[in-house]
């Protein structure tokens, strides 16, 4: 299994998005989040690889072949550890920010 730290934001995205909707294609992704449809397609075939998520599919209406993305409990506790870790990455990121912020206000107030 990967180290949670070694994905990316755009990885929690995806799981993110494909657990609030199924049903969506590799392009809708790929739209959605602002990634080519080869990065959303990388990301879902290592996904599939590290057992995640499972994929269905079915015919639609236009005879075309659709899919279903389902997180596995696998995907469900890894989206869970993968939410953590970027919630304590952005929560250090906001208090950096945050103290150079007061830093550059005191040096405003110093001049004036």
């Amino acid at each position: 299994m990967k180290d949670p730290y070694e994905y990316s934001d755009h990885h929690l995205k995806l799981l993110q998005l494909l657990e609030e909707n199924p049903h969506l294609s590799q392009r809708d992704a790929s739209d959605v989040l602002g990634l080519s449809l080869g990065k959303v397609n990388y990301i879902l075939k290592a996904f599939l690889d590290k057992g995640l998520i499972k994929m269905n599919n079915f015919r639609n209406n236009k005879n075309k072949l659709s899919y279903t993305y389902l997180l596995t409990p696998q995907g469900i506790e890894e989206k869970a550890r993968m939410t953590l870790h970027f919630y304590e990455k952005k929560k250090k990121e906001y208090e950096e920010l945050r103290a150079e912020v007061e830093k550059l206000g005191e040096i405003v107030e110093e001049l004036g």
